[in-house]
C-alpha cells in the first residue's frame, strides 16, 4: 500500500512525505530481514541475541512510523476532506483534485489506505516485539544446552579416569604393591 503512495508522489515529481516514507522504508527492510532470518534459521539460532536486538530496532522504526502517521487515526474516511488534516496528501489530496489528478478522485479510498497502513504498522510493532522476545529466549535455551553438553562431556571424561584410579577420601592415591 505504501508503495502505491510513493509511486504516486514520484510520478508527480513530488517529494514523498515523511509519514509515508518512514513506514515504507521500515516495512521493506522488515520484510527482507524477516525472510533472511527465516531462510537462515540455523544461523539465527546461533546469533539469537543479535536477531533479538535487530527486531527491537524494527520495533523502534515502526513506532516512529506510526507516530508520523498518527493524525490519520482520528479521521473519518466516510466523510474525509483532504484539506482537513495538517499534513499534505499531495497528488492524492486537495492539490490533486484541483489539478485533475486521477489519484485524488476518491479521497475516502486514500484515507482508508492510510488508516490500514497505520493499523499494519501497529501490528508490525507487536509482531517484531514478540519475535524479539522469542529470539532472546531461544538464545537462553541454546546457552543452557551448551552448558549441559559441556558438563556432560567433562563428567564423562572424569568418569573414565576415576574408574581406573580410585582416590581415597584423603585425596591421596592408593599405592598398590604387587
Amino acid at each position: 500500500m505504501q508503495s502505491w503512495f510513493v509511486d504516486g508522489f514520484v510520478k508527480n515529481n513530488q517529494l514523498t512525505p515523511t509519514y509515508i516514507l518512514v513506514l515504507f522504508i521500515a516495512s521493506v527492510l522488515g520484510v527482507f530481514w524477516t525472510l533472511d532470518t527465516l531462510i537462515r534459521l540455523s544461523n539465527a539460532k546461533r546469533s539469537a541475541r543479535f536477531v533479538a536486538f535487530v527486531d527491537l530496532c524494527f520495533v523502534g522504526a515502526f513506532i516512529a512510523s506510526v507516530y508520523q502517521l498518527r493524525r490519520i487515526a482520528n479521521s473519518d474516511c466516510g466523510n474525509f476532506r483532504p484539506d482537513a488534516l495538517n499534513f499534505t496528501l499531495g497528488p492524492f489530496g486537495f492539490a490533486g483534485q484541483q489539478s485533475g489528478n486521477p489519484l485524488a478522485r476518491n479521497p475516502g479510498k486514500n484515507c482508508a489506505m492510510l488508516k490500514t497502513s497505520f493499523a499494519f504498522g501497529i501490528m508490525n510493532i507487536g509482531s517484531f516485539f514478540v519475535t524479539s522476545i522469542l529470539a532472546y529466549f531461544m538464545h537462553q535455551d541454546e546457552e543452557k544446552e551448551y552448558e549441559k553438553s559441556r558438563r556432560g562431556s567433562h563428567s564423562s571424561r572424569r568418569g573414565h579416569s576415576s574408574s581406573r584410579h580410585r582416590r581415597s577420601s584423603s585425596g591421596r592415591q592408593n599405592v598398590y604393591n604387587v
